[in-house]
């Protein structure tokens, strides 16, 4: 398959099918790992570390949050380097088991009243689990659909497996807020907030039925061949990654800062923040995020076809800046106390992330060449996941706790827009650069168009 011409009839069903298939797999996964985010926010601070005061019990299921996020680079190591050397559709495949089993796991925990500190470490090693898990999907999913069809609109196509991340928040904020809705508080704490995650189990069959109909990657299999039909065209990708495309990495892991931090401000922090210091029902903060997830999901696809149209630095330099301002303006609305403010906080907050994320999957994966493309897009994607969104929540409701304001908070998210601002600012611009070369990015093999 050629990218230089536009795309036939047939590889638009082609592209579609394979966006389609990512996607669901996509929210599938997302919808377990956010579930947690949320279920941490809510309850996990009284079921597993009931002993400590309501704000230190918060900050320790977040820490346990944090765990998922340091798993999650050994797991685009691992996904990364297989998924070069044996392809990408079995990885994904894996992914969607691993985190599917986690999730479903979760939902059978005895809690600590049961069973003490066994409770807190299970939930420890399965978050592990569900990190790993989601550490390879990331990668797997976006190139996949970056690797088929027309170059000159992959921003548009790519964008939509980052669209299935807000699809999967969505999906699990709004079964929260279901049975937070139709429970009381004790029957929501004693049983119900387990449905959710049982319900993995299901989604996962569903997510794996789509997923085993994809196609490999054509990019994939033509480096394979070009290899001289050996499984592995690489003995170790990642080797080839920090040697030659250490800078690409570093790009990479800059963009994300901005971008992952404010994510997990916007939707799972501000469910303590609302509830925890402004001592308003959780339903206020659960609906917000529905609305905003909702708004996102749509709104992803137009940034990266806008991607397509000037180019992704110019996309993302606008989403970047745009959530320095709003990161101030954004716990303003939220000191109104008002369901409307709140809502507005957080759906333009994720207005401006899309337009990061939209062309992120396509930049990512121009960055690198066909033969370490997944280690390369999964490592600067990964590594920077522990150092910000990882972190984020805890970051901010240990800044909520030691100084009683969100002003610094707001300063903390700022302040990772900047280093995102000056990462994608010195980066080059990848719009227009061909996947089909397999061998490492070089400056020479970059594409420029204007």
């Amino acid at each position: 398959m050629s990218e230089s011409r536009p795309e036939s009839r047939s590889e638009s069903r082609s592209i579609k099918r394979v966006v389609g298939a990512s996607m669901i797999g996509t929210t599938v996964e997302w919808y377990d790992f956010f579930l947690y985010g949320s279920a941490a926010a809510l309850v996990f601070n009284k079921l597993f570390f009931p002993d400590a005061d309501p704000l230190t019990g918060t900050l320790l299921a977040f820490a346990t949050y944090a765990i998922g996020f340091v798993a999650r680079p050994l797991g685009g190591l691992v996904f990364g380097h297989y998924g070069d050397k044996l392809g990408r559709k079995k990885l994904l495949v894996l992914s969607l088991l691993l985190m599917g089993g986690a999730t479903f796991a979760m939902g059978l925990l005895p809690t600590y009243a049961s069973i003490g500190v066994a409770a807190p470490l299970l939930l420890v090693f399965l978050r592990l689990v569900q990190g790993f898990a989601v550490g390879g999907e990331w990668g797997g999913a976006v190139l996949i659909v970056s690797e088929h069809g027309d170059q000159r609109r992959r921003g548009f196509w790519a964008s939509w497996p980052q669209a299935g991340v807000p699809g999967g928040n969505l999906l699990a904020t709004a079964v929260l807020a279901i049975l937070a809705g139709v429970q009381s508080d004790a029957a929501f704490e004693a049983w119900g907030w387990r449905i959710p995650f049982l319900l993995s189990g299901l989604l996962v069959g569903i997510g794996l039925w789509i997923r085993l109909a994809v196609a490999e990657s054509p990019v994939f299999l033509e480096a394979v061949k070009q290899a001289g039909d050996k499984p592995a065209p690489e003995k170790a990708p990642i080797v080839t990654v920090l040697r030659h495309s250490w800078r690409e990495v570093l790009i990479a892991m800059g963009a994300r800062f901005a971008e992952n931090v404010s994510y997990y401000v916007i939707t799972a922090f501000v469910l303590v923040y609302l509830t925890s210091h402004l001592d308003l029902p959780k339903s206020v903060g659960l609906n917000a995020v529905l609305v905003g997830s909702a708004v996102h999901f749509v709104t992803i696809p137009f940034w990266g076809w806008l991607s397509d149209v000037i180019g992704r630095r110019a996309v993302y330099l606008f989403g970047a800046t745009g959530m320095l301002v709003w990161s101030f303006l954004f716990f303003t609305m939220l000191d109104t106390e008002s369901a409307l403010g709140t809502m507005v906080a957080v759906t333009v907050g994720l207005v401006l992330h899309g337009a990061m994320y939209g062309p992120q999957a396509a930049f990512f994966s121009e960055l690198f060449g066909t033969r370490v493309r997944y280690s390369g897009a999964s490592i600067g994607y990964q590594l920077a996941s522990i150092i910000a969104g990882g972190i984020a929540p805890l970051i901010a409701t240990a800044l909520l706790s030691s100084t009683g304001s969100s002003l610094m908070i707001s300063v903390y998210v700022a302040a990772t827009c900047v280093v995102t601002i000056v990462a994608v600012f010195v980066a080059k611009e990848t719009r227009g650069t061909s996947l089909a070369d397999a061998g490492p990015r070089t400056d020479a093999s970059v594409t420029m168009k204007g």
